[in-house]
């Protein structure tokens, strides 16, 4: 059998981290919500904005329901702002709102990492769901499932599943602080924000990338974990 206490335990500490940032981020947008911004342009106007100074005219802004559920789709290139971030006219609203439209710069611009991170998706979807699926069979039936299989092959897709999961989200930060940076530069010189306002966009922005880096972490440091445990087996 496969110890899984140590792997819970990792993922229940990164867990928790990531619970404690992602509250610290929900606490700061809802404060720096409640201080309108001097321009008064939304979220909606603010990415509107940026993407036409960027001679970027084939993306669409929608508005989506839930909070902080903001994304950039390359897909059918919308940029979609959450319902607050949407009608928000404040420097979290704005800076959130810049940062997707930052990665529709990076697709306009074929920016190298995102075009990985898209190739990577299939893939991390297929690791995460075998992970999961696993996980289950060894809590139903998992004297059967390493009775079947060699527990070193058990150990290898393991291993393989979270160092897909790990290099997605090592690809993930330069893209996500790309976002930021080319977010933050256009809020500096669009001449949409003051500089407190800037300052607090900076923030919003800083707690939203800690997040990506805590999933990163987590990744990797449990692909260690089963990759020593897959040493240990290969030396017994």
């Amino acid at each position: 059998m496969i110890p899984l206490g140590p792997a819970m335990l990792i993922g229940l500490v990164f867990m928790g981290i990531g619970l404690i940032v992602s509250w610290r981020l929900r606490s700061k947008f809802q404060e720096f919500s409640k201080i309108p911004s001097q321009s008064r342009l939304s979220g909606r106007e603010i990415a509107e904005r940026m993407l036409r100074d960027y001679h970027i005219y084939d993306v669409r802004v929608t508005c989506i329901p839930g909070q902080l559920t903001d994304h950039y789709n390359p897909a059918d290139k919308t940029v979609n702002l959450s319902e607050e971030v949407y009608h928000g006219t404040n420097a979290a609203s704005a800076a959130i709102a810049a940062h997707e439209c930052g990665h529709a710069v990076q697709h306009a611009k074929a920016y190298a990492p995102l075009q990985w991170r898209s190739k990577l998706v299939p893939l991390q979807h297929a690791s995460g769901l075998f992970l999961n699926i696993l996980m289950m069979l060894t809590f139903i039936g998992g004297a059967v499932l390493f009775e079947s299989f060699p527990i070193k092959w058990v150990l290898w897709a393991i291993v393989i599943a979270y160092g897909v999961i790990a290099l997605f989200s090592l690809v993930t930060l330069p893209v996500e602080f790309d976002a930021s940076k080319r977010a933050l530069v256009w809020i500096e010189q669009s001449g949409t924000a003051t500089k407190a306002e800037y300052e607090r966009s900076k923030k919003a922005l800083n707690l939203a990338a800690s997040t990506y880096v805590v999933a990163a972490l987590g990744a990797i440091v449990t692909m260690i974990y089963y990759l020593l445990r897959l040493i240990g087996s290969n030396n017994d």
